[in-house]
C-alpha cells in the first residue's frame, strides 16, 4: 500500500505539516512549556531532558532537517541562544555551560529541523538523564 503524502498547509505566510508533532505545538493544538518566541522561533523545554533546563530551538516554518534549512534562518537560531537564551538560562538556573546539537534523519524522532540547548552544571552526569527535576518546575524557575 503506498504511503500517503503529508499535508501541509500555510498559515501566516507559513509552511505546516499537519502531522509534525513541532508544527502542532507552533500552531497551539499541542501545549508546550514555551520560554521563548518571536515571529520566527519558538522555544520550549525538552519534556524528556538531559539536564534540567534543556531547551529545543524550533523554526516556525516546517524544515525537515539541517538540508532544508535557509543560512538567515540558521543564523537567527543560533543568535538566539546566544543573546537571549544562555543568559536567561545563566541567570534562573545557574549552568556551568551549554551542549548545542542537532541531529538529521537517523536519530531526529521528531522531523522538523530543532536545536537542542542542554545546560551543563559542574559534576552533571551528560549525557545520561539523570536526577533532572520535573519539567513543570524547571519552567516555573525560567519564566517565574
Amino acid at each position: 500500500m503506498p504511503k500517503l503524502a503529508k499535508k501541509s498547509t500555510m498559515s501566516l505566510g507559513r509552511i505546516f505539516m499537519s502531522d509534525c508533532l513541532f508544527c502542532k505545538i507552533i500552531d497551539g493544538s499541542i501545549p508546550s512549556y514555551t520560554v521563548y518566541e518571536d515571529d520566527k522561533v519558538k522555544v520550549f523545554l525538552d519534556i524528556n531532558p538531559n539536564n534540567d533546563g534543556h531547551l529545543l530551538v524550533i523554526p516556525k516554518e516546517h524544515k525537515a532537517n539541517l538540508y532544508e534549512m535557509d543560512d538567515d534562518t540558521l543564523i537567527y537560531m543560533l543568535n538566539i541562544i546566544r543573546e537571549k537564551l544562555k543568559s536567561i538560562l545563566s541567570d534562573k538556573l545557574n549552568i556551568d555551560g551549554l551542549t548545542i546539537s542537532q541531529n538529521n534523519d537517523y536519530g531526529q524522532e521528531v522531523k522538523h529541523f530543532h536545536i537542542h540547548v542542554i545546560p551543563r552544571y559542574k559534576n552533571d552526569k551528560f549525557p545520561l538523564a539523570s536526577n533532572c527535576s520535573k519539567v513543570e518546575d524547571v519552567y516555573h524557575k525560567l519564566v517565574g
